[in-house]
């Protein structure tokens, strides 16, 4: 970049003109919020999982995630390793790994959708291969032979080159009646049969074709004409034998080259049959020793549970994995459950499963002692039905979570999970007790393995529906709270709950609290051992919990009821504490009766007394929608669908206030900012109202949701109220200008929101789909205009995905150009003031108009203490010198400087210089414009200035027109009328005065002169106090989220 030919200052950047650019499309994506990433998703579909070895070492499982796949390492504890990128244009219905790459099918579940099959590579997209322009079937198994890749859909089998990716042929299954030839159980391929694959068929053929001539060699029919078509098949790891499951529940194993049934089992029935079959192949884990090889595992999606069989004489039943997958929910489809693929590691004694519960485990066989049922050796899981609520942890008094790691939720499969943003593997379930070991003592876990229909129903077993969650990490003791193995969720009261508490006193106690659907008990839970805590509090009442909350200390939760009941519980020892409104005494509750027959005795008496609410008075009629406590412990606000809003006091119980909407509105959520001591609330008339918590006061209404508000928060300041509703649009207020500042249109709606401690994040869950998205707060990291927007400039917006395509990360706004061009910038004049009315400052850097302030100051700080001394010994190659010739010396050098000072040159720049600026001065003086010389003054170094301050001399006295000290004030006089350089004026006089006080104070004219800068200056001061006491009030006003 080129310099200025001078040393002024640079000016600052505007912009003084306007920029021309062709005219864009507005763009949808949202002002304040950039989509980051999802989490929570594994296995959420039911697309099986695909494994490759990685030599002798490790394995990696691949899954899908929809349009995304996901690669696990088994080495490292199912660590994510690979996350693909590009996402696929539709969701994903096929996959293979195959050596270091994978094969992903994708599109066509939909008439006319678009399909295809990529290749990626470390999750980066390598390779496509391409369809046939007239396929409209999915892609639903991909399978590859050497030199072939097979491409299976519902009739039809593509066959590519391996090598080139080129499409080699297609083959149609033979026709059937009643779709017969439709392909039900897949294409599989055996050993030493070289081009040659298998196909299952509906109707239970099972068809050979040749793939390198495209001809049916083969085909083996059903056991039974109602066999029913094939589900599975699944080559054993004997040569030449196939296992066939058909969906009447047979499973038998066929002898290819003889076609002849070597053995025939029941393993599932009609309305569980198995569609996943799996073979060990380390030669071990059968006969009553575990010696032997022959094993089987099957499962189907009916259940979640896996059968191991002994397939050594004749079959049979080894055990039962009971419930390694949650089973399909009564409750509807939206809570998944089954199991979709086992698979056993090539030469391992582990087992791998996915379920359509969002979850993939590995299982390992003990051989020492040996058992036919493995145990669990890794887990990746997340919620199984789309979440209720979200909540951010609250920063803890230590500072250790930091308010922005951990992230709560509460899903419709009955889990309460906590999910880490900066490690996926740290994200956690909490532990709701070991539900197996409680299924077995209640018999749920039958030992029958053949009982038809879904074999486990644990949904008993669990706490109901998470719908409100609450926390507090103040008392949370971490892993150390409450050692050993404590009863959870404790009902009665007992004896042994003092000695709870004095333990608890020591290493601290629960911190979360949830409410249920359709439930009594509000539950507590430890967050640092990550399971459930000791209590589950009731109601007063007996009805259901309809909302919770922790005080800000940590130490008493808060339940209301939906009959309008609020009761709070130490969370230390369990024990009720105290109801809103509070028990009376018999003794207060004659005095209430006496003071209500007064009443309606004395009618003025009456109205007198409204105003004030009596002790055991105030209980809500209807459900309690909810609770808030504020900061200091001293009021609890509660809202109720009688559409009153109630403030308590939080010791005695009594009511102290009292806002009734009814029948107007009635208030659905509350949610409360401690920073501003503001609650807000949404309403049923569709609109978010905020209330002042000291005046109790309305002081915001706002509307514009189409349709039920589902949730809503505040900002991390307290500067916005963020509220998704079912009208697919997330809106963001604006607090202090009441101003709809941004919007996010998704393609479904938003069910929970909630924003992060810092502000980093807002979480967001989308209706009927599992897993968080996360977004990020631009206006951290960049200005962002908060202009009001209107509902017509509201376009949909992409939501975040799981791989990241297209998201912005946390710090990608900050080095991001805005390039957008508002129609209304208003375009910055290119003057050096922008109004005559307007008191202007210089351009002066601060440090020099200060230094000069201060240089006396400065010089002495920068005085030598001591004089300069020489060196007590000379080198020994120097001559030595006298003191005599040494002083000699000295004389010299200073007769040397002083004859300097009376150099000629000297001189001459010396009257320069001076003549430059008095001639300046006194060109002002005679044109009545100073403009030249303050700017060769502004120009000035400190000490300079200073040196030319020093210079000013009064004139011979008897004309004004040499009297450089009267040009010198009329210069700062006319500075300070056009208002321009005010600091520098008052910089320039402080040091004039302080060097020529003595001579103005002895001239009348200087005095006089002086006299009229005083005046100017004092009415411009006050003119200027008043200015500015005026906009720090306004600005005061407008920061201020409570107005």
């Amino acid at each position: 970049m080129p310099h200025s030919s001078n040393d002024t200052p640079l000016v600052k950047r505007q912009k003084v003109t306007t920029v021309d650019r062709a005219t864009k499309s507005a763009s949808n994506a949202s002002r304040l919020f950039a989509p980051f990433r999802t989490v929570g998703l594994v296995s959420p579909t039911s697309v099986p999982f695909s494994s490759i070895p990685l030599g002798k070492t490790t394995f990696q499982i691949t899954t899908s995630v929809g349009r995304s796949l996901q690669t696990y390492d088994l080495r490292r504890g199912l660590n994510l390793v690979f996350v693909s990128r590009p996402q696929t244009p539709a969701d994903i219905t096929a996959t293979l790994a195959w050596k270091e790459k994978v094969y992903a099918a994708w599109g066509g579940s939909r008439k006319g959708e678009e399909q295809g099959i990529w290749v990626i590579q470390r999750g980066r997209k390598v390779g496509e291969l391409a369809l046939p322009s007239d396929i409209t079937e999915p892609i639903k198994q991909i399978l590859v032979l050497g030199t072939w890749i097979i491409a299976c859909a519902s009739t039809r089998i593509e066959v590519f080159k391996t090598a080139t990716l080129e499409h080699y042929t297609t083959i149609y299954t033979m026709s059937a009646a009643n779709n017969g030839n439709e392909i039900s159980g897949g294409v599989v391929s055996l050993p030493t049969f070289l081009n040659k694959i298998f196909v299952g068929r509906k109707d239970g053929w099972v068809e050979i074709w040749n793939i390198s001539t495209g001809k049916l060699i083969y085909t083996i029919l059903p056991p039974t004409p109602d066999a029913g078509a094939v589900t599975c098949l699944e080559p054993t790891t004997a040569l030449s034998m196939v296992a066939i499951a058909y969906a009447s529940g047979t499973l038998i194993i066929k002898n290819v080259l003889t076609d002849k049934t070597i053995l025939s089992v029941e393993a599932g029935n009609p309305e569980s049959p198995v569609t996943s079959v799996s073979f060990r192949s380390d030669g071990m884990g059968a006969g009553q020793d575990g010696r032997k090889d022959g094993v089987m595992a099957t499962a189907g999606p009916s259940s979640g549970d896996i059968t191991f069989w002994d397939l050594n004489g004749g079959g049979r039943v080894m055990g039962v994995l009971r419930s390694a997958h949650n089973p399909p929910s009564g409750e509807g489809k939206t809570v998944r459950g089954g199991v979709s693929k086992v698979e056993f590691l090539v030469g391992q004694p582990v087992i791998v499963t996915s379920g359509r519960d969002n979850s993939l485990k590995t299982w390992i066989f003990d051989e020492t002692p040996f058992n036919a049922i493995p145990r669990i050796l890794h887990e990746r899981s997340g919620h199984a039905a789309p979440v209720n609520c979200l909540q951010f942890l609250p920063t803890d008094f230590d500072g250790a979570d930091a308010g922005n790691k951990w992230l709560l939720s509460g899903g419709e499969d009955r889990s309460l999970w906590g999910w880490s943003l900066r490690r996926d593997g740290q994200s956690t379930e909490l532990s709701q007790g070991n539900i197996r070991k409680k299924a077995k003592k209640v018999g749920i876990l039958a030992s029958n393995a053949l009982k038809h229909g879904p074999t486990t129903t644990l949904e008993d077993l669990k706490a109901p529906e998470i719908t409100c969650i609450a926390s507090s990490l103040n008392r949370d003791g971490g892993m150390g709270a409450m050692p050993g193995n404590q009863p959870i969720w404790q009902r009665s009261q007992t004896k042994k709950q003092g000695q709870d508490a004095e333990i608890s006193g020591m290493t601290g106690w629960e911190s979360v609290v949830t409410a249920h659907k359709n439930d009594p008990l509000a539950r507590t839970w430890f967050w640092g051992r990550k399971r459930a805590g000791r209590w589950a509090f009731p109601t007063g009442d007996g009805s259901n919990v309809s909302t919770v909350t922790i005080s800000p200390c940590g130490t008493f939760a808060v339940v209301g009821s939906e009959s309008g009941g609020i009761d709070m519980f130490n969370l230390q020892s369990g024990v009720h504490r105290q109801r809103f409104p509070s028990r009376l005494t018999p003794a207060q509750a004659r005095q209430l009766r006496l003071q209500q027959s007064r009443q309606t005795d004395d009618v003025v008496h009456f109205h007198t007394e409204t105003s004030k609410f009596s002790a055991g008075m105030g209980k809500h009629t209807k459900a309690v929608t909810g609770i808030v406590v504020d900061a200091m412990n001293k009021t609890v606000v509660s809202c109720a669908l009688d559409g009153k809003i109630k403030f308590w006091d939080f010791l005695t119980g009594n009511l102290l206030e009292e806002i009734n909407w009814a029948p107007m509105t009635f208030p659905t959520a509350i949610r409360y900012h401690a920073a501003s001591n503001l609650v807000a609330f949404s309403c049923d008339d569709l609109s978010v109202r905020v209330v002042d918590m000291e005046t109790k006061r309305t002081i915001r209404e706002f509307w514009g949701p189409k349709d039920t508000i589902n949730d809503f928060c505040f900002s991390h300041d307290g500067h916005w109220i963020i509220a998704a509703s079912q009208d697919k649009i997330v809106r963001v207020w604006d607090l202090p200008t009441s101003h709809l500042i941004d919007a996010i249109k998704l393609e479904k709606p938003c069910r929970a929101l909630a924003v992060s401690n810092s502000g980093e994040y807002l979480a967001a869950t989308i209706q009927d789909q599992l897993g968080v998205t996360l977004w990020t707060n631009k206006s951290l990291f960049k200005h962002v205009a908060t202009r009001q927007i209107s509902e017509k400039e509201i376009g949909l917006v992409d939501a975040p995905t799981v791989s990241g395509e297209g998201n912005a990360g946390m710090l990608d706004g900050a080095f991001e150009d805005s390039e957008e061009a508002d129609d209304n910038a208003v375009v910055a004049p290119s003057l050096d003031q922008l109004s005559s009315d307007m008191m202007t400052l210089s351009l002066v850097p601060k440090a020099r108009w200060q230094t000069l302030l201060h240089l006396d100051l400065i010089k002495q700080r920068n005085k030598p203490k001591e004089a300069p001394k020489l060196p007590e010994k000379a080198p020994f190659f120097l001559p030595s010198t006298t003191g005599a010739a040494s002083t000699q010396g000295q004389e010299k050098a200073d007769g040397a400087v002083e004859d300097l000072g009376r150099s000629r040159i000297t001189k001459l720049d010396k009257a320069r210089f001076e003549e430059n600026f008095a001639s300046k001065l006194r060109e002002g003086a005679e044109s009545g414009n100073y403009d030249r010389f303050i700017e060769h003054l502004k120009s000035l170094s400190p000490s300079s200035a200073d040196l030319e301050l020093r210079s000013l001399t009064p004139g011979d006295g008897a004309s004004s027109a040499s009297n450089e000290l009267l040009h010198f004030i009329h210069a700062l006089t006319a500075r300070l009328k056009i208002r321009r350089d005010y600091e520098l004026t008052q910089v320039w006089m402080t040091v004039f005065l302080r060097l020529h006080s003595d001579e103005v104070m002895a001239s009348p004219v200087l005095m006089e002169a002086l006299s009229e800068w005083k005046s100017y200056q004092e009415k411009e001061c006050t003119r200027l106090d008043g200015l500015v006491g005026y906009c720090s009030g306004v600005v005061g006003f407008l920061r201020s989220p409570r107005t």
